[in-house]
């Protein structure tokens, strides 16, 4: 099942140059990095990066990554959370999730 992850360019940037994150401020303060499912990343999007554009979109494996915990969070749905860094080594594909007007653009995302 792949998962998703979404990056603000200086985040993304760090990642490329480092090999290796430990995530967002957000990510770092929680002690895990966040991702969503195919069915969670618009709504991902629309709240924690609202009106960010120029974000990149990565593509993971959720089974090739350990240990990652399936656990609650909006509204009781389950989101993937990595103990771990994260590594580009970690990651299949990016794409660009580029803003119009008020709406982040996605490809098509597989579950």
């Amino acid at each position: 099942m792949l998962i998703y992850k979404i990056f603000r360019p200086a985040e993304w940037a760090a990642l490329e140059a480092n090999g290796t994150t430990t995530g967002a401020p957000i990510d770092v303060a929680d002690g895990y990095i966040h991702f969503s499912t195919a069915e969670q990343a618009r709504e991902t999007a629309a709240k924690h990066f609202a009106g960010e554009g120029d974000l990149v979109l990565a593509a993971l494996e959720a089974d090739l990554l350990e240990p990652l915990k399936w656990e609650p969070s909006r509204g009781g749905a389950l989101f993937p959370h990595l103990y771990r860094e994260l590594t580009t080594a970690d990651i299949l594909w990016t794409a660009p999730l580029p803003l119009e007007g008020d709406t982040h653009v996605f490809p098509d995302l597989v579950p």
